[in-house]
């Protein structure tokens, strides 16, 4: 009894089991990794995009100053060396990145006002639209996707590809054209452009109106992310429908749609956040097409604006940002997959 008490106490002071620590430490390790692998990205995505622009036939000098006039040679090495280009490229990025990380990405040549609040009015004006895209294109590629999937090789599943392939192969621009000929200039049901009225400003305009304005470039967005989520999950169903284990789910009784609620949804999970996740550099893309049809003031028309102009520091900051939002949602999609395949979690057990 003796040793037996001694043993027990040893046990009860010695700590955590085993498999209780690896439980802790494997969540925490997987999700330290993927923030660094994030970090690193965003890191390597601001390197190549800093020295592409340094290697463009661009001058952010000769852009500032305008090139259809005459440049005087002290006014030009003035702004040379109060912008640091005259140092070497590897110096101008470090100190980029030093003020970077104090927040400050420069100024904008055109503009004249700092990056940050330049980014951070488009992003807010964008953020609204690029939301609603993002979570139409998951609700209804996901909806449409499952009854595809549960009709296979019926008229559902027929109809829902059919029209799914054609609007995957649709150019976003051509698309926005369209809906803004037939909608707007035809039917006359929403706004030719912009996001708000005529004359008034954001802080001026109510939810409705700016609504009013969002909704066919949102559904222009939306489209091809649509598509893809249904198409997947689709094929993804059709999978599982045809395994062993839906063989044996439908012999003890259970009905295509009790099958499709209780096993399919959740191994169709994890591709449909893939997918979900990733279609956010798709939308932030397509919104540099989407906002230029339809005038709309966004992140997306301040890109196609600075690349035209020559706007380098506000378009390696566009550039810089915009990598970073599908990075994180990447990143999210990576850190949601041990919550939903059990299978990961028990291979840090």
């Amino acid at each position: 009894m003796g040793r037996l008490g001694v043993s027990t106490t040893a046990s009860r002071t010695a700590g955590p089991a085993p498999g209780r620590r690896a439980a802790l430490v494997g969540p925490a390790r997987h999700a330290l990794g993927q923030v660094l692998k994030c970090a690193s990205l965003v890191l390597a995505v601001s390197a190549l995009t800093f020295f592409l622009a340094k290697a463009s036939p661009m001058d952010p000098v000769e852009s500032y100053l305008g090139a259809e006039n005459a440049i005087d040679p002290s006014q030009y090495a003035a702004l040379t060396a109060k912008w640091g280009l005259d140092r070497p490229a590897v110096e101008q990025f470090v100190l980029w990145w030093g003020n970077a990380l104090h927040g400050d990405l420069g100024t904008s040549l055109m503009l004249q006002r700092p990056v940050v609040e330049v980014i951070a009015e488009g992003l807010s004006n964008s953020l609204m639209l690029l939301t609603t895209a993002w979570v139409v294109s998951g609700l209804f590629g996901g909806a449409l996707g499952v009854i595809a999937g549960k009709n296979r090789s019926r008229w559902p599943d027929r109809l829902i590809s059919t029209v799914c392939y054609v609007f995957a192969a649709l150019p976003t621009f051509w698309f926005g054209l369209l809906m803004l000929l037939l909608f707007a200039v035809r039917l006359g049901w929403f706004p030719i452009g912009l996001s708000t009225g005529a004359g008034v400003t954001m802080a001026d305009s109510s939810l409705g109106e700016r609504i009013h304005h969002m909704i066919l470039p949102a559904l222009t967005l939306s489209v091809s992310g649509v598509s893809s989520i249904a198409l997947q999950t689709r094929a993804r169903l059709v999978q599982e429908s045809e395994s062993d284990y839906a063989l044996f789910a439908t012999a003890r009784g259970e009905g295509p749609w009790r099958f499709v609620l209780r096993h399919g949804l959740r191994n169709c999970l994890k591709p449909f956040v893939t997918l979900q996740f990733g279609s956010v550099s798709e939308i932030i893309g397509g919104s540099v097409l989407a906002e230029t049809v339809f005038s709309y003031a966004g992140l997306g028309a301040l890109t196609s604006m600075a690349g035209t102009k020559g706007d380098l520091p506000l378009l390696i900051g566009i550039t810089v940002i915009s990598a970073t939002i599908v990075f994180c949602g990447n990143l999210v999609a990576n850190l949601l997959y041990p919550v939903i395949d059990p299978r990961i979690r028990q291979a840090w057990a």
